[in-house]
Order: structure tokens, then sequence, then C-alpha cells
């Protein structure tokens, strides 16, 4: 165990005063001369024998215990613990220790506080272990890791709900069972079910989310971070007795339009992706009277269900749309893939801003309640778009044709520009992936620029300093919330006004934008750009085009870029790249076993063509083909580097080879109208397939569109392969591996 160093020693000794610990306990000091007396807490002491050196901080007994020291003893002795636990105590500066030690009101059944009869000593108490867990999940790398695999690790996300980590040292900072005050701070801490009867702490090993309504703490949720939990230990964890309160309570206040999760964890994911217009039942059977109540007195007009593709999902989320339709709510129910709930969605299709937007406007309406209609409000940070109206009022319309009111986007920009100087004044000095711009003595280094690959994103780190004080935060620009947190955190880590970092800001994010436009227009240039052939390579490349023995002179090239042996599979896989240019391609399939090289094999191949007709990935997602940039795979090369990981987007790619094309339609708001409009999303083909696989038995529609080439696996392959790696690391091999890019580029071309 790491030992304390002395300078914290010294600083808890002398930062914290005897004198208020003393009268912490109740004990009356009085002044006599330089020092304080009072009666000695541990013994039976009906004399003052206790003195207290303020000037010191240290403290004596003159009667019976004689004995004394520092503040750390008076915690050892008092609080009867260990010299260590008695350091993490002041650390602490003894939370909770001076809670009120009123008579504690004792219930079979906690009742918890609401703001109309707040306990008003409840809520204190429940507040202080509120900030005790949210500070712990601060600290805690394997918390912060699991809220980092959950796609919840935004710092903005972690700060606004209060979110924790029961880490089981309460009980560490509580004052000892045997003294008073422990003994009801305890018995108040099992009362509110933090506690249990065995004195362990409810949440133990659980992620915290606190559900606050008017500053009242009403519910708090504990999810376990491990699933590989003992039998019978609960993953999902509840505050005793009947469920109160609304999660995120505020969305209900700004929008008529709110999106139920099953989940708080799911309500999260979409919070963070900038769906701000979301809460939560308390799991399939926890939508409350409360949840209702709070519906009807908000007068939210649409509620989006986004409870679990399960059974028992599908079946609650049908039993609440026939409550919501009762109470003259519209209903739309949000479909996730089978099996499936928001989280692991949003998790595994990134961005998730994106993926959760198609799943909200592909949402299939439940029910009458109220005849859909344009929103006459819309919640901070999330756009929402509108719905058109049934022809006539007693028209239904169909349960597919209607879609969500939701939108992907997060808050836009102000309408009027930023205040101060144009971005052609801001001068930025980058390198690398930094960029500083300095205003006066303030200097802003930003980070993460480059991985925006879109203009309606532009999520960067920031660090901003003055002299010796700086604030570093992640924040996405483009939402007012994360900008104004931003602000308000910063103008007071350097001690300046707000409106000085707001137009410093304003400053960065137009410069920002400028830079990203360049890029983005520098790598659409690229990307379309024609490339022209010199003479000379011209020349070369048609040489070996006419050549009488050109199977011949590619299998040699082959052989001289390191891929001996497979004649057959290396000459049927240049001919299908080939292919590419044909309107009917070729397509191949690489079969082995694992690390028998058939990856070898097809990265060999590519190598030969040019790099712009070429598109590798190493996997796909079901949809990932019909949202492609710019749609254009026409006479290019889609090279999958294993079979398996394209598995969801197999539909696809049979069709594309077949048909040529791919087409999807999806709904999305017309930016001029405003109404909801089909667009149309294409991918042109024809486009030449190369993938390999381990499975044995591959996709049989795949084997009828694919060449299937066996990699050979022999003990003369090996021995080949072997020789052409000794012969590498000779002198000749030298030699030959400096004509390899050559060779590579006469084939390209």
């Amino acid at each position: 165990m790491a030992r304390i160093p002395d300078d914290e020693l010294e600083r808890l000794k002398q930062g914290i005063a005897l004198e208020r610990l003393a009268e912490a306990r109740g004990i009356s000091l009085k002044r006599h001369g330089a020092d304080l007396i009072g009666l000695c807490p541990f013994h039976d002491d009906h004399e003052p024998s206790l003195v207290i050196s303020p000037d010191k901080n240290l403290w004596h007994c003159l009667g019976a215990c004689q004995t004394g020291g520092t503040v750390i003893d008076w915690v050892m002795r008092s609080e009867g613990v260990s010299f260590r636990h008695a350091v993490e105590l002041l650390r602490s500066d003894l939370p909770l220790a001076a809670a009120s030690t009123a008579p504690v009101k004792q219930s079979t059944v906690r009742k918890l506080p609401t703001p109309l009869d707040a306990d008003a000593e409840d809520q204190v108490v429940l507040k202080r272990v509120v900030d005790y867990y949210h500070d712990a999940l601060k600290q805690n790398a394997e918390a912060l890791a699991y809220l980092q695999k959950r796609g919840l690790q935004d710092a903005g996300l972690i700060d606004h709900f209060k979110l924790g980590y029961a880490n089981r040292t309460l009980a560490y900072r509580l004052p000892k069972k045997n003294r008073k005050a422990g003994n009801e701070i305890r018995s108040r801490l099992q009362t509110l079910g933090l506690l249990r009867d065995s004195g362990h702490e409810h949440f133990n090993g659980s992620l915290v989310i606190p559900v606050v309504n008017d500053d009242q703490v009403l519910e708090i949720y504990g999810r376990k971070l491990h699933d590989n939990l003992r039998k019978g230990t609960p993953k999902h964890l509840y505050l005793p007795g009947p469920h109160e309160g609304v999660f995120n309570l505020e969305a209900l206040r700004a929008s008529t339009e709110i999106i139920l999760c099953e989940s708080l964890i799911d309500a999260l994911t979409f919070w963070a992706a900038g769906y701000r217009n979301v809460t939560a039942s308390y799991g399939v059977e926890g939508f409350t009277k409360a949840h209702l109540q709070a519906f009807k007195d908000h007068g939210t007009e649409r509620v989006l269900i986004a409870y679990d593709r399960d059974k028992a999902g599908e079946q609650a989320a049908e039993g609440l749309a026939k409550k919501l339709i009762k109470a003259g709510i519209d209903c739309y129910r949000l479909n996730f893939p089978k099996g499936m709930d928001a989280n692991e969605y949003a998790v595994q299709v990134q961005p998730s801003t994106r993926s959760l937007g198609v799943v909200i406007r592909s949402a299939v309406w439940l029910g009458k309640g109220k005849a859909p209609t344009p929103p006459t409000s819309t919640v901070v940070a999330v756009e929402t778009p509108t719905l058109e109206p049934a022809a006539t009022k007693n028209e239904t319309p169909p349960a597919t044709a209607t879609p969500p009111l939701a939108a992907e986007t997060t808050d836009p920009l102000p309408a009027t520009p930023l205040p101060d100087a144009p971005q052609a004044d801001v001068e930025a000095q980058i390198k690398d992936d930094d960029i500083v711009l300095s205003f006066g003595d303030r200097r802003y280094r930003v980070r993460g620029l480059k991985d925006n690959a879109s203009p309606n994103q532009l999520k960067v780190n920031v660090l901003v300093s003055c002299y010796d004080a700086f604030h570093v935060d992640t924040l996405e620009l483009y939402v007012a919330r994360q900008r104004s947190a931003f602000i308000s955190q910063a103008a007071r880590e350097l001690a300046l006004k707000d409106d000085v970092i707001k137009k410093d800001l304003g400053r960065v994010l137009l410069k920002l934008e400028a830079l990203q436009e360049q890029t983005l227009k520098a790598a659409e240039t690229s990307d379309t750009a024609t490339v022209v052939l010199s003479d000379a390579d011209a020349r070369e490349a048609l040489e070996l085009l006419k050549a009488p023995d050109l199977m011949q002179a590619i299998l040699d090239d082959f052989n001289t870029c390191g891929v001996v042996g497979e004649e057959t599979n290396k000459l049927v896989g240049y001919l299908a790249a080939t292919s590419r240019k044909l309107d009917k391609p070729l397509a191949v399939m690489v079969q082995s076993a694992s690390a028998a090289g058939k990856s070898s094999l097809m990265d060999a191949v590519l190598a030969f063509m040019p790099t712009e007709d070429t598109v590798q990935y190493s996997a796909m997602t079901g949809q990932s083909l019909y949202y492609m940039e710019d749609g254009n795979l026409q006479h290019k090369i889609l090279a999958i580097a294993e079979e398996e990981g394209a598995e969801r987007a197999s539909y696809a790619l049979k069709l594309l080879q077949s048909e040529g094309e791919l087409s999807i339609a999806s709904t999305g708001k017309d930016p001029q109208s405003g109404r909801l409009v089909t667009h149309e999303y294409q991918v042109r083909g024809p486009v030449m397939l190369f993938s390999t696989t381990t499975s044995i038995e591959p996709d049989e529609e795949l084997l009828n569109r694919c060449l299937v080439l066996g990699v050979d696996e022999s003990r003369d392959q090996t021995q080949a392969i072997h020789q052409l790696q000794r012969r590498a690391e000779t002198l000749d091999g030298l030699f030959i591996n400096e004509q390899k890019a050559a060779l590579r580029r006469r084939h390209q071309n």
C-alpha cells in the first residue's frame, strides 16, 4: 500500500482546525489564555481537562486519558479507526459526519420525499450520497471504462445527470458504529434504502443514476458494472418502495414530443446523441402514474416508444400505447433490429446521432390519439420536423405511412453571425493535429478537427489558457448546451467574464468552419481527381499490355513482389480484378483456413490495381452500402477482408452484383418547406467483389455468384514460402525489394 506523503500529512494537520472537530462532537470550549478548554469526550470528565492549542493545532487531555496529539490522533481516538482510515476521513473532510442527528423516523416501507412534503433531513443525506458517488465515478477508471463501452463517456452528460459509482467506500466515510452519530446516520441511510440491514451499500459495484425533480432526489437506479454475477444477484437495483419521479423532467417542459425508453441507460443514449427530448420508464412494467400525470400536466402530444425489440418490450409497448392513446396522446413505436435495445444499437451502428435518427424517422404510428399535426415547440439541441396531417379528421393513416417527429440534427447555430472579427482576421498556427489561435493573452489549442468528416459536425478538444490558468474539454461546437457549459467553466477557471470567452469561442468556431471546409474540399478534389500518366509511364504500361508473354510477365512480377506459387489463383485474381471495367464483372472469394495466406493473395492482387479503383473494408454493417458518401462504386473493386464481417450486408452485396446497383427510400425533412419528403439513396455499379473466408460452407447464394479459389496449403508451398523469406534477407533480396514499387506502379498504370 502506497505511503502517505509527508507534505499531505502536514497539510491535514495544519489545515483542519481541531476546534471545529471538537465543536462538531458537541464539546463546549472556553477561552483560557491562548488555549481552549473543555470536557474531554474520551473519558467520564466532570472538570474541563481537554486543552486545545489553536496556534499549534494540538490537543491534550490532562485528566484520566493523559493523551493528545494532532487532528489525525483525534480522529483515530474519536472514531476508533486506524491511522490510514483517519487520514482518509480527513481527506474527505468527514462528509456526512455532520449530518443532522435528529431522531430518525422509522418506517417499514420507505416513503420517498416529494417536492411538496419533502423531509429536509432525508434530502440532505440523499444529496450528499449522490454527490459522493458522483465524485467517486470521476476517479474510478473501471466505471469510466464502463461508460465508454456504453457510449456514455461524455463529461457533460455525467455532470448533468450526476452519474455516480458505488465503490463500497461509503461506510468508511461515516462515524464509527458504536458512536451515537454513527448509529443515527446509519439508521437514516438504512431507512432510505442506501444501506442494507447488514451494513452493506445497497448499490455496491453499480453505476448510479439519480432521478432529480425540482432539486429533490426522488429515485436512484443502480446498474451493476459486471454481468457475470453470482446466481440470484440482480443487475438492476432501485431504492426500496414505489417508484417516484420522472427522469429528465425538463424535457417534458421543453417539448410536446417525448421519446420514452425502457431503461435510464437507453434514455442517456438518446441524450448523448443529441436527442434531449427523452425520458424513461423503470423497466418494461415501470411506467408509473407519475409518468402519465407528468405527460398530461406538461401537454405532451406525441410519445415515441423506444422499448427493447424483444418479446417483453413488444408486449409492454403495445399495452402502454393503449394507455397513452386513451389519454389522448399520439403514439409511435421505434423499431430497433430484433433482440436489440437503443444503447446496443447506438453503440454498434455509429455515428449514433445518425443511426438513431434513421430509427426515429422510420417509426410506426400505433394509433389514434390526437390527429398528427405539426409541432409547436422544439427541444433545446434537437430540431423537431413537422408531420403531415391526415387528409381528413376521421381518416386514419396506414400503420407504416407516417414517420415520427424527432430529428437527428443537433441544435443549429444562431442565424445572426457571432460577434467580433470575421474569420479572415483570425490567424491559426497549424502543426499536425494541433490548431492554435491567440486573442490577446488568451491562447486556444484545438485538436480533433480532422476527425469531423461531415460539415454538420464539429466535435473538437479545446484547451484555453491565460498565463498559468487553463481549462480543457471536449465538446460539440454545434450544440448550444455544450458551448454554454464550456464558456461558463472556462470563464471561472481563467477569472474572466463570460462575454470574453463567448466572443473568443465564436471566432474559434468560425475559423474551424473555414479550415474544415478547405479540408473537405481538398478531400473531395483528391477523390475525384483524374490520374494523368506521363509519356514515359504510358509507354511502359502499353508495352506490358501488348507483350506476347503477358501472362508469364504477370506471374514473374507477382513472384518478384513476394507471392510465390499459387499461379492459377494469381492469374484468376488478376483477371477478375481487371474485369471491373466490364458491364458484368467477375467476383472472387478466396477460401482457406486461418493464417493460410488468403489475405496475402488478395492484398497482392489489389496492389497491382489502381488505388482510386479500390474500396476496401474489414467489415460492413447491414445498411452501410446504402449510405455511402457519393454512392459511386461504378467499375470499382469492393474488397472485404473477411466474408463473415459482412454477413449483415450479404443481401445488399448479392443485389449489387446481380442488379448492378442498389437503391433505398427514406423519409426526411425538406429544408425549404419543412415537410417530410422521401429521399432516395443510390449506389451505382457494376462492381467487382473480392473477399476472403475461413468458413467451410460459405453462403450458397454467394457461391453461385463467385469464383471460389482454394489456397495451396501443401508442404511444397510452405517450403517455397520459407525459401523466399530466406532469400529476402540476402543482398539479392534487398535489391529485389526496391523493385516492388516500380512493378506495382507499372501494373496500376
